[in-house]
This record gives C-alpha cells, structure tokens and sequence, in this order.
C-alpha cells in the first residue's frame, strides 16, 4: 500500500481541478497500480496518438528525472559509481537523478514505421508490448475518444503479457470502457477532445509525482 502522503496526492488534484471528483476511486486505483509496480522493480510503458502521443512522452520525462524532488542517488550507486569511474563520480553524483523506469512507445520512429510498411500500423504498438513487455510492468495508454484501435490493440497485448493496464480517456469511456479493455479506466469529464486533453495533463502530472514522492519523498 502507498504513503498516506503519496494516496494524498490524488485529494490534492481534486482541490485544484474539482471536476475530476468523479475519478477519485479510479485515481487511487491507477496510484496504487504504479506504485506497486515499480515497488516490484517494473516499468511504466506508455502511448496515444497525436496530442496524446506528446502526453505519452512528456510522463517518460516527468518519470524518468527529477519532478518536484532532487531525487538524490543513494550510497550505494555512489560507492558502485567511485569503484567504476572515480574520475567522474563526483560530476554524476552532482547531476544525475533517481529515475522511475518509464518507456515511450511513440518515439521508436524506425520500429513503428517498418512495421506498419511491412506490417500492420495499427500493430505497431501491440508489436512493441509483444517485444518489451513483462508481468508486473503498467501500460499507461492514453486516447480521448477510448477508441483509437491502436491503443486498443497494446491494450490487449498487454493483458496477453501480464501487463498491468491503466487508461485515459474522456467521459464516456469509448470502447475502451465498453468493453472493460483495461484494468483502471480515468475517464474525465468532457466530451471536447481538446478539454479532455486540459484533463489529462494535471491527472498524469498527479500520478507522476504521486510516484515521485512514494520512492524519493520523506
């Protein structure tokens, strides 16, 4: 189970963006399941198309450096870092940061289009699943409409592979809801594509330094 101040988190969004009440169960729910993930030692995978293709990669660069917290490296790492390169121990231990694994399926430009030249593009993301992903990681599988069939597809993949899945969508759920694709769905509340997306951002914002704070906070 997560920090009392991690699950906080979600509370503190609804005091912002008090619309999103209607999602506080399924937020908790999506805290727990990354935490517990990464817990485990697993990864955060994550994808949509067009604006939410640009959602997917700015949660691998909240993930994967410094949010909120310095994320100080521990003795450990430093110890391993002075036995291996003693020279430059003292510049890393400056600048690097704690990271949370976390992978964007959008930016592999060459994978995805070979594979819908030689392939099936609306696969590409399934193919990456099919490839990278393990039992106990989470897809994090952005689409306004709930019903882009390539965020359908890595969806189920996913399950195939004993991924944990978590998506995000607008009010109604598409057929993502519908058809209960994933294990969490946050629908926000709109229906406008562009209003979902002003939804989405402090929701992926909120699960990032939720994570954040369980694995690098007091």
């Amino acid at each position: 189970m997560p920090k009392t101040s991690t699950l906080a988190k979600v509370d503190d969004l609804i005091a912002r963006y008090p619309a999103l009440s209607v999602c506080r169960d399924d937020l908790i729910e999506a805290v727990k399941a990354i935490c517990e993930s990464y817990a485990a030692g697993h990864k955060l995978i994550a994808c949509g198309n067009g604006g939410s293709a640009s959602d997917a990669e700015h949660i691998v660069g909240e993930l994967m450096k410094g949010f909120l917290l310095p994320r100080k490296l521990d003795d450990d790492m430093e110890a391993k870092m002075r036995a291996v390169c003693p020279e430059e121990a003292d510049y890393f231990m400056e600048n690097l940061q704690g990271a949370l694994p976390a992978l964007s399926m959008v930016n592999q430009v060459a994978l995805n289009t070979a594979f819908a030249n030689d392939q099936a593009p609306d696969l590409s993301f399934a193919q990456q699943l099919l490839g990278m992903g393990d039992a106990g990681d989470v897809l994090l599988a952005i689409s306004t409409s709930g019903n882009s069939t390539n965020v359908i597809y890595a969806l189920q993949m996913a399950k195939v592979k004993g991924v944990r899945t978590i998506a995000l969508t607008g009010k109604s759920g598409g057929k993502i809801k519908s058809r209960g694709l994933a294990d969490i769905t946050i629908c926000v509340p709109d229906d406008e594509t562009f209003r979902i997306q002003e939804l989405h951002l402090p929701v992926y914002h909120m699960l990032c330094i939720a994570a954040e704070n369980e694995f690098f906070g007091d």
